[in-house]
């Protein structure tokens, strides 16, 4: 992933067919060393192709993708005691709230 994301750096910095120089520049800037075999199939898939359409037709198959995180919290709660859960995370949040409220700088001069 980290060499499309290169990639897609180097195209929107204007460089329309950037090599593999140009992309592990980018990933050497940030620490990252490039692996040549990896670096040379993203540039061969990607290379002479519209970024664009190559974008716009993976969110096509995104779309396709359940996202599955709806599912979990139902079925965790039906499993028993995930309204006990609840009930504390939501005491929790609201335990918090009123610590940061009391740390707002009021308690400094006691």
């Amino acid at each position: 992933m980290r060499y499309v994301a290169a990639y897609l750096l180097a195209v929107l910095g204007g460089n329309a067919n950037p090599s593999a120089k140009d992309i592990k520049s980018i990933l050497d800037s940030v620490g990252i060393e490039a692996d040549d075999e990896r670096l040379n199939k993203v540039i061969s898939e990607l290379n002479g192709k519209d970024i664009n359409e190559v974008v716009n037709s993976g969110l096509s198959k995104l779309a396709s993708v359940p996202a599955g995180g709806a599912v979990a919290a139902p079925a965790a709660a039906a499993a028993g005691g995930g309204a006990g859960l609840l009930e504390e995370k939501k005491e929790e949040k609201k335990e918090e709230s009123e610590e940061s409220d009391e740390d707002m700088g009021f308690g400094l001069f006691d």
